[in-house]
């Protein structure tokens, strides 16, 4: 369902159970991100009604996430501190093509990808994380996260041909495979 290539490493869950502070504030500046990207793609495209409605709602639902991991950190004593960036998606990002329609294309599937891929690490913490609170508070996250998923993959299916979709979802997926193996296992959702 995730449509990942590969899983996350062991040494990512060990960086994240050994600072779960971090882990935490780079999640609020996830969720925070995800709803500019909604809002961004409403912008962008204000013709396609249904893209619209549902990104209008996926903002206002990433922003409630926000502010839920913020309230978390609050009740650990954990400050909220300026976003140093997130390579993961930069490097996806990356690979999202800039004239239409396929700009278009693109940003919904690197969406996907990154919605997936959030989803996978947030059940990979609500089972491996020493602290009980926090593997409660990513399981309350995981249902949205993978919804979240299937929302632009339905938008990408909605507006362009199935082959186009599944060529390009292909490519943009061995791209994302390639992209988690090189990362260093940082104590940050896409580390």
């Amino acid at each position: 369902m995730l449509g990942l290539q590969n899983a996350t490493s062991e040494q990512w869950i060990e960086a994240a159970n050994r600072d779960s502070a971090s882990v935490l504030c780079d999640h609020a500046h996830c969720e925070k991100k995800a709803a500019t990207m909604a809002i961004s793609l409403l912008n962008r495209y204000p013709e396609k009604t249904e893209l619209v409605e549902q990104m209008a709602e996926l903002a206002e639902e990433e922003m409630g996430h926000f502010r839920l991991v913020l309230k978390e950190m609050s009740a650990r004593g954990i400050s909220f501190k300026r976003d140093p960036g997130d390579r993961y998606a930069q490097q996806l990002h990356a690979n999202i093509r800039t004239q239409e329609p396929f700009r278009l294309l693109d940003s919904l599937i690197v969406c996907s990808l990154i919605e997936a891929r959030s989803c996978e690490r947030f059940q990979l913490l609500s089972r491996s994380v020493e602290d009980e609170g926090l593997r409660a508070f990513y399981r309350s996250l995981l249902e949205s996260e993978a919804r979240h998923r299937t929302v632009f993959l339905a938008l990408v299916r909605l507006y362009f041909p199935h082959d186009s979709v599944s060529k390009r979802l292909d490519e943009l997926e061995d791209t994302e495979a390639a992209i988690v193996s090189s990362l260093q296992h940082s104590p940050v959702m896409h580390g």
